[in-house]
């Protein structure tokens, strides 16, 4: 088992860990000191066993705070679970009708009539153009 020597407020403590354990109890070291810190800034010096306890105390509070924060975002994003939930269980929307209107033949012959005319009257202009 390693043993490791950690720095809170401006004191050493040899912590022993399990091996692989070492850079996450020197992170949790650095965070109770950066609070016993901010304890000696505000307070000035204070005996070990009572910055220790303050600054464990303001980490609790910290991460008490968080939890609550954790808790509130688990829950919104359960209520966003079950409406997504909600909309993929809905049957779909009916198919939209759209109508197309049909046009008549007898509208379609009259135009193919037009046509002819309008070309033969375009052969005429022609031939009376190079005649």
């Amino acid at each position: 088992m390693p043993e490791i020597t950690i720095f809170i407020g401006g004191r050493n403590f040899e912590v022993a860990c399990q091996a692989g354990e070492e850079q996450y109890l020197q992170a949790a070291a650095k965070m109770l000191d950066d609070e016993a810190k901010t304890l000696s800034d505000q307070v000035g010096r204070m005996p070990e066993a009572r910055m220790l306890l303050m600054a464990g105390l303001m980490l609790a509070d910290k991460t008490a705070s968080f939890e609550d924060k954790v808790k509130q975002t688990q829950g919104t994003l359960n209520e966003r679970d079950a409406e997504l939930e909600g909309l993929r269980d809905m049957a779909p929307p009916p198919p939209e009708r759209v109508e197309v209107s049909v046009i008549p033949a007898t509208v379609t012959d009259t135009l193919a009539e037009l046509a002819a005319r309008a070309e033969s009257l375009a052969a005429s202009v022609e031939e009376k153009a190079s005649g």
